[in-house]
């Protein structure tokens, strides 16, 4: 699995596809995480990016190869493991943005609560903003793991089907991403710090059961 992961991973720099969304998400950063704002509603600001960029680089990764190269890489290793090392090379790509994001709230950021007077501790904040900044990732690696191929090998669907879940999952109220962006938010009116352990938890099951799922139908399909 690491050559294969290391493969991808080369794959998707040299093509430099990763160059939009890292844009992307920095000038989101830039513009709506403020100089002086509130630490937590700035780190619950900075995650809910990354779930729509999550889900879009691995889109990019599961859809960078072409057709011969993902033929050989399927013959040599296996369909399912191939498309597991796109999957996780999306997904390392997305987690290398959380960490960015993360040390970029850190800098910019007021260590107060929303009322500008009740400290908050930078290192816990950080560390729930980044537990928030990673449940985004896994449940956008969870849409793009379910929103191409090989679950949609249609490119208009795949696209159209992965913008609406990443939207739904950021406003349903359900959502564990919409759960561990609210704690934060919440927590920034006193200053409490909530670090978002079970929806990051369920995240992770519900990413892991999306790509077992993908992979699976990766090597059923060939």
């Amino acid at each position: 699995m690491i050559p294969l992961l290391r493969y991808q991973t080369a794959l998707l720099l040299r093509s430099h596809r990763w160059l939009p969304p890292l844009l992307l998400y920095a000038a989101f950063l830039a513009v709506g995480v403020q100089t002086g704002g509130p630490i937590l509603d700035s780190y619950g600001l900075a995650a809910i990016g990354l779930l729509p960029l999550a889900a879009w680089l691995c889109r990019i990764c599961v859809t960078n190869e072409p057709p011969t190269a993902r033929a050989c890489a399927a013959a040599a290793a296996g369909p399912g493991r191939a498309h597991l090392a796109c999957v996780l090379a999306g997904a390392l790509a997305a987690t290398f943005l959380a960490l960015a994001g993360t040390a970029y709230v850190a800098l910019v950021a007021d260590p107060h609560a929303s009322d500008h007077h009740t400290a908050v501790p930078v290192l816990p904040a950080a560390g729930a903003g980044l537990m928030a900044a990673l449940t985004c990732v896994l449940l956008g690696t969870a849409v793009g793991a379910l929103c191409n191929r090989p679950v949609l090998r249609s490119t208009g669907w795949s696209i159209l089907s992965g913008l609406l879940a990443a939207l739904l999952l950021l406003v349903a109220s359900a959502s564990p991403a919409n759960a561990a962006i609210s704690g934060l938010v919440t927590g920034s009116r006193d200053g409490t710090i909530t670090a978002p352990w079970l929806p990051l938890a369920l995240t992770a099951v519900i990413a892991a059961a999306a790509t077992a799922l993908a992979c699976r139908l990766g090597s059923r399909r060939g």
